[in-house]
């Protein structure tokens, strides 16, 4: 078989530009893990967070999920988070799991406080808020109605 250099180029170029697209979505995607110090916080519920969602702070993403396990006293779900040094976190900052519309994906939006303290590596939110499925507000939304009919 006769080699065509001609082919052979063409081909390496569209292997390297194949890998420019790749490396560009990959930073555009933001998929890069928040190196910082870390925080911890418990929830009761997690629902769905998982290992590698965002932190954020009115949409703009500070942190990482780093790390979830259970506590098995108290069956808690126990968050590890990774925050940007650049941030400093009041000591009453509150952690709420939260999701991106109905069917987004989950993520932890950190509300600041007003505490002129800071929160330091290893430390725990401990004003936390759990994750409320569709199912848990559409029982308070008909728990509310059939409530009030009773007075």
């Amino acid at each position: 078989m006769k080699k065509r250099p001609m082919e052979t180029i063409m081909g390496l170029v569209v292997l390297l530009v194949a890998g420019f697209f790749v490396l560009f979505a990959y930073r555009v995607s933001d998929l890069q893990v928040v190196k910082g110090y870390e925080l911890h916080a418990r929830f009761l519920e997690a629902g769905g967070l998982t290992t590698g969602a965002d932190v954020m702070i009115n949409g703009i993403k500070v942190g990482t999920v780093i790390g979830q396990e259970l506590n098995e006293e108290n069956y808690d779900a126990e968050i590890r988070l990774s925050i940007a040094s650049d941030v400093k976190l009041p000591k009453d900052s509150a952690a709420v799991i939260a999701s991106n519309g109905l069917m987004g994906n989950k993520f932890v939006k950190i509300e600041p406080g007003k505490s002129a303290e800071l929160l330091q590596n290893g430390d725990e939110i401990t004003n936390t808020k759990d994750f409320k499925t569709l199912e848990d507000l559409v029982g308070e939304v008909i728990f509310m109605v059939t409530g009030n009919d009773e007075q």
